[in-house]
Formats: structure tokens, C-alpha cells, sequence
């Protein structure tokens, strides 16, 4: 090997390395490029089955069939924007969900109520804490800022969303038109030998993915359902926002049910503040436990399995594992991701790897 080659090996080298560094910089660039992309893919996935059934069975036009399947998407969206903006903006304030300092001080009122009700007092858990080696009181060290910053962050993000959401329905409007549009794309980066290859694993993916979404939807309604019910028989004031807001976090697996479900409890023992604990607020909290027990009972007995098991053809271990792992490494995101992400792989793996040993029995249920 000459010093040449040597040379020529190391500018390569260089090149491509520099070529990785300009690519990621320029994605960073267009994160909401790439965000508003990833929102009209799942849209489209979602409308798919829409205007096929107005396509094949009631005959409509391709192009009226999406803008039919587009608005009716957008009413929905519109509808759930009408009921609940509205109300957790007017009743923010009694729910404490705005204003942490007033959450706060009705937990540490809250947790003077149950102390009295077992007959403890704040010296005896102060020596219990000392005692355990905790530095810090554990009310001081409570930090519930999570639920301020999600609710404004979730408000925030509705009211400026007009620019993202313009741009998110034109281009769900031509996915769905062209279901072959992002397809011919990726026709351009891949050998002509190949083509009939990626064409199979695209529509694999779309179908799929498509089941998916779609049972993640109904695994949410069956939550909000169940967790209203609850909250109703509870008396809880706002039902219908807290059942959606806490039905919303079960789409980050595992972590998000016992986020969703300590904010169902506090918010319920928080409403009803000023009446006695031991007949009122302790049994009201035990209502709305009991829902959610109930709620998370049919999901992961019911729902998960439906879904992994008829959407993503994959079993419930499997998909543990890969949730656990794409949270370890990429955090909540990867978590959220992990499932639509891996069932791409395992399809893009059959069909330019079908003969390997270790793709057959990954994707034998593929």
C-alpha cells in the first residue's frame, strides 16, 4: 500500500465523516420540517382506510375521496378543540393546573388531612425522614412542575399551530392523493434490482402501520371512557378534561399510565378540599382507583395484546424489550416511537434479508 492510497483513504475518510456532520446539522435545521412530515405520515396512515372505503365502495374520485377523508379529520380535530380548550381554560383555575404554588399548597393541605386520618403527625414523619437519611422534607422535595409545564406547553403549542397545521394538512392531502409519493422518493436512493423489493416492504408498512395508529386510537377511547365513567360516579368536577388528559399520557408506554393515573387521584382528592377526608375524599379517590385499575386491567389484558398482536404481528415480550430499550436510549421520544420504528425494520429486514437465518425467525409472522 502506497502512501497514495494512504492518503487517498484518509480524505475519504474525512470526507465522509465531514459529509455525516453537515447531514445531521442540516436536519437539525428542519426538525419542524421533519416533525410536520412525521404528522402527515401518520395522518395519511390514519385516513388510508377512509378513502379506500370512499374509493372501492362508494366509488368516489380519488381526489374527492381525500379531500371527503380530510375533512372529515379535520372536523374531528376541530371538535375536540371546541370542547376542551374552552374548558381547561375557564376552569383552569379550579383545577390548580396553571397555578403550581395553589397545587401545592392544596397537596400540603391534602397531606395534613391524611396524617390527621391516621393519626400521625408532621414531627413523626419529619423523624421518619431524618432517620431514613432523607435530606429534604418530602413535600419540599415534591416537584409536580411536570403538570404546569405540560398543560402550557400543550395550550401554547394549540395556539400557535396554525402555520404547522396549514402546513401538516397540505402535505397529508398529497400523501394521501399519491399513496406512491414517498414511495418514488426513496425509488431514487435504491438499485433498480431492488425496487420491487422496497415496493413491497412500503405497502407492508402502510398496512401495518395503518392498524396501528388506529388501534392506539381505540386503545385511548376505551381509557377516556372508563376513566369518565369513573370520575362521574366520583363527582369530580371537569370529568370529561381530566379523563382526556390523563387517557392522553398511556401513549408513552408503561411510564405514562402511573404519570396519567397520580394526576387522576391528586386532581380528584384536590376538588374536593374543605369536606371531611375519611367519609368523603378517601372514598372518592377509592372510585376513581378502582376505575383506573379497571381501565389499565382491559388495556393491558385486552388492548395492547389486540393491537400488538393483529397490527404489528409482534408479541408482547418482544415489543417490552424493544420499548425498554428505545427509552434507555433515546428517552420518552424513543419510547413513543419504538413500536411503529421496529415494525418498519422487521419489514424492511424480510424483504432485503429474507434468507437469513436470525430475519426467518424474527419476521415469521410477517
Amino acid at each position: 500500500m502506497t502512501s497514495k492510497m494512504i492518503s487517498k483513504g484518509i480524505l475519504r475518510a474525512v470526507a465522509i465523516i465531514v459529509g455525516v456532520v453537515l447531514l445531521g446539522y442540516f436536519l437539525f435545521k428542519i426538525q419542524s420540517v421533519l416533525a410536520y412530515l412525521a404528522i402527515a405520515a401518520v395522518i395519511a396512515l390514519l385516513g388510508r382506510p377512509v378513502v379506500l372505503f370512499l374509493r372501492r365502495k362508494l366509488k368516489f374520485p380519488n381526489t374527492l375521496a381525500v379531500i371527503v377523508t380530510m375533512v372529515i379529520m379535520l372536523a374531528i380535530f376541530l371538535g375536540i378543540l371546541a370542547l376542551f380548550i374552552p374548558l381547561i381554560s375557564e376552569q383552569s383555575k379550579n383545577l390548580s393546573l396553571l397555578d403550581i404554588d395553589a397545587l401545592k399548597a392544596d397537596v400540603n393541605t391534602l397531606y395534613l388531612q391524611i396524617l390527621e386520618y391516621f393519626g400521625a403527625t408532621t414531627d413523626n414523619v419529619t423523624h421518619l425522614i431524618e432517620d431514613s437519611d432523607l435530606e429534604k422534607n418530602v413535600l419540599e422535595g415534591l416537584d409536580l412542575g411536570f403538570i404546569p409545564d405540560f398543560l402550557n406547553s400543550f395550550v401554547n403549542t394549540l395556539s400557535s399551530f396554525s402555520i404547522g397545521l396549514f402546513s401538516v394538512l397540505f402535505i397529508s392531502f398529497f400523501f394521501l392523493k399519491d399513496s406512491n409519493l414517498f414511495q418514488n422518493g426513496m425509488l431514487t436512493f435504491v438499485p433498480d434490482n431492488k425496487e420491487s423489493n422496497l415496493v413491497k416492504s412500503v405497502d407492508k408498512i402502510n398496512g401495518l402501520l395503518s392498524r396501528y395508529f388506529a388501534g392506539i386510537l381505540l386503545q385511548l377511547f376505551i381509557l377516556f371512557v372508563i376513566y369518565t365513567i369513573a370520575l362521574l360516579i366520583a363527582g369530580v368536577e371537569n370529568a370529561i378534561v381530566i379523563a382526556f388528559l390523563c387517557a392522553l399520557f398511556n401513549i408513552i408506554p408503561y411510564i405514562g399510565p402511573i404519570i396519567g393515573g397520580a394526576i387522576m387521584i391528586t386532581l380528584t382528592m384536590t376538588s374536593f378540599l374543605g369536606a371531611d377526608f375519611s367519609t368523603v375524599i378517601l372514598p372518592k379517590a377509592l372510585y376513581v382507583f378502582i376505575g383506573l385499575i379497571i381501565g389499565q386491567l382491559i388495556d393491558n389484558f385486552f388492548s395492547q395484546p389486540f393491537i400488538f398482536s393483529t397490527s404489528v404481528k409482534s408479541h408482547p415480550l418482544e415489543i417490552f424489550l424493544v420499548i425498554i430499550i428505545a427509552g434507555l436510549v433515546f428517552g420518552v421520544v424513543g419510547m413513543v416511537v419504538a413500536v411503529p420504528g421496529y415494525t418498519a425494520i422487521k419489514v424492511i429486514l424480510k424483504e432485503f434479508l429474507a434468507e437469513n437465518s436470525v430475519v426467518k425467525k424474527l419476521t415469521k409472522n410477517l
